[in-house]
């Protein structure tokens, strides 16, 4: 299940370091609002989530407010130079399970207290049982401008391994109600290399979900985290994963699938029509952006402070409650760690990470990656190290080597 990191103390009233808060503004800046609510939990989930009948699920009463105050925290924290706001997003758990009206209300908020940017960027997450014309229209017209939603299958017996609640059919209905909503922005996430599923299992999902024409979609290995359901599962020898061969077939599928159909990468595990549909949220956290995560569990970075708030919600929301920061711990990562990191997520992008800022002994493993195929010839000769498909395949060794 879901884990904390260590870190230092946080502050009890959120204060954050002079050098921090001198350089706010100057970069983008987004808002991630964790709903930590689900109807059932997927076999598969090690998400810091709770469904009725778990102890933190009573809580989803008094979760709005306690959101409302954590955006109140963040603006008293962030002072006067706190910047407008790029990009919002609605993750989980399940944010389509709150009523239109509450999540617009979380959205009010943090307009009210930060402003949006002209053409921002709000997303939020749904399973496709969860939403429907009526929630789709109220959150369009509420400035809600892209929707995530949790396909992962269209072959019933895999979505019945991975315990997914909603039927083959309903993502791409779905897609449509947005449409019809007014949603220009739409998402589907798929997954890979659940245990039984085929080769033409994973082409009839990818086959299924371009035929709801997306404008954006993500694929995903599914990992086998221990102390889930499925975990057990595999312990028992009821389901047996598929091997690295399998896993590397599924990708290099999808990449032909996705480019024959006009989408292409820009992430390693995201495509899209065009770059109009990247998903500008996640990009700030690839690129080092600002952005303050509200809800229990949820994960901020400011000025190089990292800080995560405690999991549970009942002592998220009772810090709140007593005028205190939910902060577990935190911590402001040194130069070197900060260059290794963003090496590390450069690499994940199509636009790469520049040769000159990696080390000389960086510079050389580029040099022997190129020779192996690994990297784009055009864009190295450009001065970027961007890994090619079979790069992307090897993207855990070749990321060590250029980050040394």
């Amino acid at each position: 299940m879901a884990r904390l990191p260590a870190g230092d103390p946080a502050p009890a009233d959120g204060e954050l370091p002079d050098s921090a808060l001198a350089g706010v503004g100057t970069r983008p800046f987004g808002f991630y609002v964790h709903v930590p609510f689900c109807a059932s939990r997927c076999g598969y989930c090690d998400f810091n989530t709770y469904v009725p009948g778990e102890q933190g699920a009573e809580q989803a009463s008094g979760y709005v407010s306690a959101v409302l105050a954590e955006i109140d925290l963040a603006a008293k924290v962030l002072g006067e130079a706190r910047p407008r706001v790029s990009t919002v997003f609605f993750g989980g758990g399940t944010p389509s399970l709150l009523a239109a009206e509450e999540l617009i209300r979380i959205l009010r908020r943090i307009e009210e207290r930060f402003g949006l940017e002209p053409g921002a960027e709000v997303t939020t997450e749904a399973n496709p049982e969860s939403v429907g014309p009526a929630k789709l229209t109220a959150l369009r017209e509420a400035g809600f401008t892209r929707l995530s939603l949790g396909m992962q299958s269209a072959v019933p017996r895999v979505l019945a391994t991975l315990e997914r609640a909603h039927s083959p059919g309903r993502p791409q209905q779905a897609v449509v109600e947005a449409r019809a909503a007014g949603f220009e922005q739409v998402s589907l996430d798929l997954i890979y290399g659940t245990p039984g599923e085929t080769a033409e299992d994973w082409r009839t999902s990818l086959d299924a979900a371009l035929s709801a024409e997306p404008d954006h979609l993500s694929t995903y290995s599914l990992i086998v985290e221990p102390g889930t359901r499925l975990a057990a599962q595999v312990r028992r020898g009821e389901l047996v994963t598929p091997g690295e061969a399998v896993i590397v077939d599924r990708f290099e599928t999808a990449e032909r699938v996705l480019a024959e159909a006009g989408m292409h990468w820009y992430e390693t595990c995201s495509w899209a029509t065009s770059e109009a549909a990247w998903c500008r949220h996640n990009l700030g956290y690839w690129g080092g952006d600002d952005w303050w995560g509200a809800g229990p569990g949820a994960h901020s970075h400011v000025g190089g402070v990292r800080w995560w708030n405690v999991l549970h919600p009942k002592a998220w929301s009772e810090r709140l409650q007593a005028g205190t920061s939910p902060a577990a711990a935190r911590e402001l990562p040194g130069s070197e760690e900060v260059r290794l990191e963003r090496v590390m997520l450069g690499l994940r992008l199509r636009s790469g990470v520049a040769l000159d800022q990696l080390t000389r002994q960086g510079r050389t493993a580029a040099t022997r990656h190129l020779a192996e195929g690994l990297l784009e010839p055009d864009d190295h000769a450009a001065g970027r190290a961007v890994l090619t498909l079979r790069g992307r395949l090897l993207a855990d060794p070749v990321t060590i080597d250029l980050a040394a």
